[in-house]
């Protein structure tokens, strides 16, 4: 299942809204288009956002998705909008890319961000490190990056937005997986809370009428 389109008003609730966040070059926009349409595609313009609705399926479930590939800088003028982001979204796909040492650095500023930004709820993240492919100009080793997840508590995938190797699909389910996994939990834990105080309002109610 390969459906993509441009995210409208009106359209239904996603079950699973991801959002996609990098430094600029580091092949955010290639990994969402890529993941789409299975299409690699050279030049983009790094100033645009776009929203993108998808469905796959993960686990034998179909799942309904919204992906925000995002643009700018984190830490530039328009803090007040990535905070709008952070809030939307339920998953977070953290990107660097292995020949840039800086954005490789901006991942844990960005999962901190995300933390701060989310609490007191836990931030459902995953780490893609992008452009395996340029072997002879990388600068982060596999062991960096797998040490920077563990110290995030973030799942980690390495792959290549211009070969499509199909770790761009494990690393997007993945993070989807999570989140539905997540969602259920807090679902049971609003249950049972609900249910206890269901319990405790019938309670009071029969102790007023015995005691009355």
């Amino acid at each position: 299942m390969n459906n993509h389109q441009r995210s409208a008003s009106g359209a239904k609730t996603p079950d699973v809204k991801l959002v996609v966040m990098g430094r600029m070059g580091v092949g955010k926009s290639a990994l969402v288009v890529r993941y789409l349409t299975r299409r690699f595609i050279w030049e983009y313009d790094p100033t645009l956002e776009f929203s993108y609705k998808h469905q796959t399926l993960v686990d034998d479930d179909v799942v309904s998705m919204e992906i925000l590939d995002t643009a700018g800088q984190l830490y530039g003028d328009n803090r007040r909008q990535w905070e709008g982001h952070v809030r939307w979204g339920d998953g977070f796909l953290l990107v660097y890319s292995v020949t840039d040492k800086q954005s490789f650095h901006d991942v844990g500023r960005m999962k901190e961000f995300l933390d701060e930004a989310k609490k007191p709820r836990n931030v459902t993240a995953v780490i893609l490190a992008n452009k395996m492919d340029l072997k002879h100009e990388r600068c982060i080793s596999t062991d960096e990056g797998e040490k920077l997840a563990q110290e995030l508590s973030c799942g980690y995938f390495e792959g290549s937005a211009l070969l499509g190797d199909g770790v761009i699909s494990e690393a997007i389910e993945e993070l989807c997986r999570e989140v539905r996994r997540r969602k259920m939990m807090e679902n049971r834990t609003r249950r049972r809370s609900s249910s206890q105080m269901a319990k405790q309002v019938f309670s009071r109610v029969l102790t007023k009428i015995y005691n009355s």
